[in-house]
């Protein structure tokens, strides 16, 4: 709990990423474009979504961008809040 991992996925490596039900996943897109798809285990359910921010320093991910570089983020993401105060489930 609280902790990270990291993959790069690509057209060329063809590696594919398993996140079990339940876990925190996050991308970060290096191209100028990209096609990311979900294969899920259940239909989505909005109501069970949460957010935890992507610079929390807890996790410390380190994120491959650009030095100085912000990335742009959807306004669920920029609005999230620290692992630290987020909802967890038994």
């Amino acid at each position: 709990f609280g902790q990270w991992y990291g993959v790069e996925l690509s057209a060329e490596n063809k590696k594919q990423l398993w996140v079990p039900a339940g876990f925190g996943h996050a991308f970060l897109v290096l191209s100028d474009s990209v096609d990311f798809l979900y294969k899920t285990t259940d239909y989505y359910h909005p109501e069970s979504e949460r957010s935890i921010l992507w610079s929390d320093s807890e996790i410390g991910i380190g994120w491959p961008f650009a030095y100085g570089a912000e990335p742009r983020l959807s306004e669920k993401d920029a609005s999230a809040s620290a692992l630290a105060s987020a909802e967890v489930y038994d």
